[in-house]
Order: C-alpha cells, then sequence, then structure tokens
C-alpha cells in the first residue's frame, strides 16, 4: 500500500530577504483571496504575484490551508498593533466589543478573503504551529485591550470563548444569516456575557 506523504512543518523566515518573500507572499495571497476565495485561488498565482519561485512558496506555505492560517494571524497582529488598552475605569468588556467590531468590518470589506481565512483556521491540524500563533495573538489581543496582566485560568477559557463566538458571528455574516447590525449587536452582547469578570479572582 503507497505511503501518503506528509506535509512537512513550513520553514521559518531569518534573513531580511526571506521575511520580505515572505510578506509579499502574504500581500499576494491577500489580494487574489480577496478576489477568488480559498477554492479557485490558484498557489501558482500568488507566487507569480509575489514573485517567488514556486518551491520558495511551497516552502513556507506548504498548503493553502496554512498560507491563509498564516494571513489570518497577520491580521491578528495588526490589529493587535493599533488597538490601545482600554483607559481606567472604562468597561472592559464594551471595550473588547468595539475592537472586535471594528475588526469584522473591516473584515466584512473582503468577505472572500475573510470565509478563507476563517475556513483554514477552522480546517487546521490541532497544534499546527500557525493555528496556535492565531489563537495565542488573539488572546494576547484581549487580555491587552481589557488591562488584565496576569490572567488565571478561568481568564483564558473566558477569552477562547469570546475568540469562538467572534468567529460565529463573523460567519454568520459571512453566509448571510445576520444582518451588519445583528452582528455587531451579537458581539457586544457576547463580550458582555462572556467577558464582564475577566481579571476578577477565581
Amino acid at each position: 500500500m503507497p505511503r501518503v506523504a506528509e506535509i512537512r512543518e513550513p520553514a521559518v523566515p531569518k534573513s531580511p530577504g526571506q521575511r520580505e518573500r515572505y510578506r509579499r507572499i502574504l500581500r499576494a495571497a491577500a489580494a487574489l483571496g480577496a478576489e477568488h476565495g480559498l477554492e479557485r485561488m490558484q498557489m501558482t498565482d500568488v507566487a507569480k504575484d509575489a514573485d517567488v519561485a514556486i518551491g520558495t512558496l511551497y516552502r513556507y506555505f506548504p498548503t493553502k490551508t496554512v498560507l491563509f492560517t498564516a494571513l489570518m494571524h497577520s491580521q491578528v497582529q495588526q490589529l493587535a498593533r493599533v488597538s490601545a488598552p482600554v483607559p481606567e475605569g472604562e468597561d472592559a468588556a464594551e471595550a473588547v466589543a468595539r475592537v472586535l467590531v471594528s475588526a469584522a468590518q473591516q473584515l466584512f470589506e473582503r468577505p472572500m478573503l475573510t470565509q478563507a481565512m476563517l475556513q483554514s483556521y477552522i480546517a487546521a491540524v490541532a497544534g499546527d504551529r500557525e493555528s496556535m500563533a492565531v489563537t495565542g495573538a488573539f488572546v494576547g489581543l484581549i487580555l491587552r485591550v481589557a488591562r488584565v496582566e496576569q490572567p488565571n485560568e478561568r481568564d483564558l477559557r473566558l477569552v477562547r470563548l469570546a475568540q469562538q463566538a467572534w468567529y460565529g458571528v463573523l460567519l454568520s455574516r459571512l453566509n448571510g444569516l445576520v444582518t451588519d447590525e445583528e452582528a455587531e449587536a451579537d458581539i457586544l452582547l457576547g463580550c458582555q456575557l462572556l467577558l464582564a469578570g475577566l481579571g476578577t479572582a477565581d
């Protein structure tokens, strides 16, 4: 019986030139993903638009799932860079909701790309480096906005639930099950229900 080829671990860019090629690949994938979505986008087109060899593309991103999950990671990192911690005295849950509503509004502007990133993240294998990076970046973003410096296990669980709820709202909106207004209201309510006690003792 023939052996099924294993997908090898993606390479990590280390030199300035490698990091620049990596960024070009992500930019090209974002543009093509926004136009074609996950299924119709071709890796050969990504390599061409990024001006890299196809072997270079596959060295960093062995599959489209890995590529779009990495792209989602970069999106969450960008969100973290522009999101400030909540001012003293402001409700942390509402501040987090504002950040997530703003992020959702930007994602809805490129629905096919957003669908591709969410599909890839959900389909990622448990323990996959890129999917773990997405989760870690999201958790870090919420805790920083909420000013929780030493989260306990309950805090981490609540943030993970908020992350899953947010993804669910995004998918519902992308699939036409809710309106923009309903999606924003759902995000706000979800944050209020899940994150109201964030940072408090067990």
